[in-house]
């Protein structure tokens, strides 16, 4: 790695921390200080002592706040209201279910808008380049929670094809469900779902890109060199027209509760999967303030980690970018 790629790399991971310091102080605030000043949310729901056991309320706001994130740091959010599980091992038992359909949908979604995004842009106005955008549009307008009931009700109750609702441990089965092959095969609906959600929005980005460079100067040089057209398009087209979409996928993963959240919660609610959004609404229905809390600054982590990686990659893959030294 050399001298400029490494301090470009220490400047952002240094702006990540700062980053998650200024998220988590709001997020305190928000849920702490403002409630518990006004007397509202805190004294209806944990109470003063709970509150105190959770956060020290003696000095000053930034001593309250250390004391807020150092606990968050060891993973000490405190105990659920509703059931008294501490709200570690609830977001330890919900993630791995909302990671498995973010990252299960992103590879889905990723093998539909390839093609479709590329093979568009080389045959723009054809029959497939329409029928692909009527595919984008679709995708872009349709509701989750209406897709994911459709595909339920036709795959899993009628055709019965695939488990209408539930979910099955990969690693850790319970009851008669679970492992590896029941694992995957109540996910394929909802990763479907998602794919075709997203795969509309890449298949468009993809397309967009893809256009775009098949008109630059170095495209033109490969052809006059007697490249082959899948050359010039896999090995200079490609290579770039992929870069912004790389960044824009390690933003989606990483959006657990911003980006993809919103779409994973109603998924999830769909095909009855207990991951985070799911578990974040039942806390806010029953206004389980430490679960929700956890939940935030465990997804406030997550995207910062997953901003910093794809800084990183952008800067790393894409030559183009100009990374700033100390010395400038």
């Amino acid at each position: 790695m050399s001298e400029e790629v490494a301090d470009y790399v220490l400047k952002r991971m240094v702006w990540a921390v700062v980053l998650f310091f200024i998220l988590t102080f709001v997020t305190f605030v928000i849920f702490y200080v403002i409630p518990h000043s006004q007397g509202a949310v805190i004294g209806r729901s944990i109470g003063q002592q709970d509150f105190r056991n959770q956060v020290n309320t003696s000095g000053s706001l930034v001593a309250q706040y250390w004391s807020f994130i150092s606990n968050a740091l060891q993973g000490n959010f405190g105990r659920s209201i509703s059931n008294g599980r501490t709200v570690t091992s609830i977001i330890r038992n919900a993630a791995p279910v909302t990671m498995a359909l973010v990252f299960g949908g992103a590879i889905f979604w990723m093998l539909i808008a390839i093609p479709v995004g590329v093979i568009s842009a080389l045959h723009p106005r054809t029959l497939f380049d329409r029928a692909g955008m009527i595919f984008v549009f679709i995708g872009i307008s349709v509701h989750p929670v209406w897709l994911g009931l459709m595909f339920s009700y036709w795959f899993g109750y009628r055709l019965g094809w695939f488990p209408q609702s539930g979910y099955c441990d990969a690693i850790n089965p319970i009851t008669r469900c679970g492992g590896p092959g029941p694992w995957a095969y109540h996910m394929i609906l909802p990763w479907t779902t998602v794919a075709l959600l997203f795969g509309a929005f890449y298949a468009r980005m993809i397309r967009a890109n893809v256009k775009e460079n098949l008109h630059e100067d170095w495209v033109r040089t490969a052809r006059a060199k007697g490249a082959s057209e899948w050359t010039v398009v896999r090995a200079h087209v490609l290579r770039v027209a992929l870069l912004p979409v790389m960044a824009a996928l390690a933003l989606d993963i990483g959006g657990l509760a911003l980006g993809v959240l919103g779409v994973s919660l109603f998924v999830e609610t769909a095909f009855g999967l207990p991951g985070l959004g799911r578990t974040a609404t039942t806390a806010l229905q029953r206004n389980d303030l430490p679960v929700i809390v956890g939940i935030v600054v465990f997804v406030t982590a997550v995207i910062v980690v997953m901003n910093l990686i794809a800084d990183i990659l952008f800067a790393v893959l894409d030559p183009r970018v100009k990374l700033q030294t100390a010395k400038a």
